[in-house]
Order: C-alpha cells, then structure tokens, then sequence
C-alpha cells in the first residue's frame, strides 16, 4: 500500500489533491473524448418528457437518478466540510455519493469524523464508501461499518501510486488483494480505477475474479498523474500526462463479458451523461465538475446544479425517444476524431453504432416507435 504517512502530513497530501485539483479544473470544462461522439439526430423521434422515468437499478438498489457524486476527498478538516456539504446536495436531490478513500481514517482514527459526516447528513441515502485494492479485509468491513455503506468502491490506481511520492510500486498481490476484498464484504463491491480507464483486458479479468460491477472511469477529467506530479520537487513524471484509455474508448471496447459498467471521468455536465449512458454505462460519476461547485457555492449551488442536470437530461432523453436510461442504447450514436481512430485500431465497428434504431431485417416497429425517417 501506499506508505504509511504521520496523520497531519496525511491530511495535508488531502487538501493538497483538493487545491491541486481544482486548478486543473478552473477556467471551466475542457475538450475530450466525449466530443467525439453525437447522437444522429431524428426529427420525429422524441416523445414526452413525462414519459421519461430516469431511475435505474445499480447494486441491488433503485437510484432515482443516473448520475452520482464519486469518490473524492476526506480525511482533514477542510476536507471534512467538502463532504459535509456534498452529503447535504445527496440528501436533498437523491444522488448516491461515495467517499474518498477512508484508507487514511483507517490508520488514523482522528479522521474519521471527515467521514461520517457523509452518513450523518445523509442518513437514508445510498452510500458507497472507497478503499484501495492493496487494504485488508479486515480494513473493507471496517470502512463498510463507518458509513453504514450500501456498497464498497474498491480503487486501482497503478499509475497515480507510480508518480506518488510516498507511493507504491509493487502491484502484483492486487488479484489476490481484491479477491480478499470480494470475500470480507456483504455488500455490493465496485472495482473503479482512478482516471486511466480500465481496459478490455482488465475488464474480463475482472469478471473472471468475480466482480459484478466495474466504474471505467477514464482519461479526460482529474488527471492524477499531473496531481502527484506537482507534489514531486522535480516534477519528474510530467510525461504520464494524459496516460491512459477516456472514458469513451473504455465503454466502447469494453468486452461483452464485461462486469456491470459504471461510467465516470471527465465528465462535464448532462450531455456527457447522455452519452455515457447511450455507450452502456448503467450510471455516471461526477467529481470535479460537483467538487467545484461545491468549493465554490457550498451545499445549496450543487443541489441547484444536481436539479438543473436533472431536468436537461430528462429534456435530452425525451428528445431522443428514450423513455429511461438504458433505453439509450437504443438510440444512434455518430463517433468521430481520435475516438474513431481508437476504434480502427482496436477493430471496433462504429459504424453499427449509427443504425442501432433500426429494426431487424423483416421486422417492423409499431407506429409508436417508427422512425419516419
């Protein structure tokens, strides 16, 4: 695991990711792999949006809603207030939200009220607490039992402990670690990564080890190699920026044995949802975008946020003919740019993604679900 650091100098490497991030993310939100897909429009396709139901079923549970607030921070003070305040927006819209890694509350018990506040302001929403994959399993059923979690997100970030300076560099026990990890728990367990994509490959192997629930989370957002970097004197490894698979490619190269998919990483605002949700993730993390909003507007700007994304993404579904969530991968997808070029080079037909509203050769829709066009 990561070394084992004093628990103030612990809590400064917490609000140092918080500051480090929200530079990354100001001056608003930036191009990515997102961009290279659109939806085909149909003119005549749309239907009510109150028809549209946007809840979708994730870890055994209902969610009201398709999106959700990911992990980022705990473990300080200051950290413990961006919590406090995200926990209350989860409260008052409905929104699952998980943790930061609680590892560092683990090994210092003084953290943990950075936690727990989590779970105290919201006492009857759906949490996900978050742990690295090299923790015990002892550590699993202990950050389950501080926030009372629904589910445990477990979180490989090989490249992010690489450029660390107090990280790790041994990542070969992570298939046993996390097969420990699967088995301490009763609740749900969903293996995220951090911001590099969980690959094809990794993806199945995954679902060899018996994971059910998988958050691709990719390129294109927080980029965690620039954060550890720019805690380094020397600033070494600013060539891993930018390492790593979008979230856009991970989903459409994902295998069709993959786990569950939940979607996050660079993800800026309903359309990025849309789309996340059209290419097969069952529901779509938000950090930086929330985190901001938050450091800037406290609790009452992201429960103004989380409801304004609610209403456009019920819009967005009702004009694409999409009556709920995983009704969108119904719809017909345009991928572009260096996407498309990924694509090619992993033998993955887009073009089929274009025609997927179209009815099988001899078949007919209903009047209700033609498209005239």
């Amino acid at each position: 695991m990561s070394a084992d650091l004093p628990g103030a100098l612990a809590g400064d490497r917490k609000d140092d990711h918080v500051r480090l991030v929200a530079a990354q993310h100001a001056g608003g939100p930036r191009r990515n792999g997102f961009d290279d897909v659109a939806f085909l429009h149909h003119a005549l396709a749309g239907i009510d949006a109150d028809r549209v139901d946007l809840g979708t079923e994730v870890a055994g549970a209902r969610w009201p809603l398709p999106f959700y607030v990911n992990a980022m921070t705990g473990g300080s003070d200051a950290t413990g207030r961006i919590n406090r305040d995200l926990a209350i927006a989860a409260r008052e819209t409905g929104v699952a939200i998980a943790s930061g890694s609680i590892s560092i509350a683990l090994d210092d018990p003084s953290r943990l009220p950075s936690f727990r506040v989590i779970r105290q302001e919201n006492p009857d929403g759906f949490v996900m607490a978050n742990l690295g994959v090299e923790r015990s399993p002892d550590d699993a059923r202990r950050a389950v039992e501080v926030l009372d979690a629904d589910a445990l997100q477990v979180h490989l970030n090989a490249v992010q402990e690489t450029v660390m300076p107090e990280g790790s560099r041994s990542f070969s026990r992570w298939e046993s670690s996390l097969e420990a990890l699967l088995a301490a728990v009763e609740v749900p367990v969903i293996v995220k990564e951090v911001g590099f994509g969980l690959s094809a490959r990794t993806l199945s192997r995954l679902r060899a080890l018996g994971v059910t629930l998988a958050d691709v989370s990719g390129s294109g957002g927080t980029d965690f190699a620039r954060v550890e970097n720019a805690r380094r004197a020397g600033g070494e490894y600013a060539y891993l920026a930018g390492w790593g698979q979008s979230t856009v490619e991970c989903l459409l190269d994902a295998p069709a044995d993959a786990p569950t998919l939940l979607a996050s990483g660079g993800v800026r605002g309903p359309l990025d949802i849309a789309r996340a949700l059209a290419l097969g993730a069952r529901a779509v993390g938000v950090s930086g975008s929330f985190l901001t909003t938050v450091l800037d507007e406290g609790a009452e700007g992201l429960v103004a946020r989380v409801r304004d994304w609610t209403g456009q993404l019920t819009a967005l579904l009702a004009l694409v003919g999409a009556a709920s969530p995983d009704r969108l991968t119904g719809t017909d997808l345009v991928v572009r740019g260096a996407t498309a070029e990924y694509c090619r080079a992993r033998g993955i037909d887009v073009a089929a993604l274009s025609r997927r509203s179209e009815p099988p050769a001899g078949a007919e829709r209903p009047p209700s679900e033609r498209n005239p066009e």
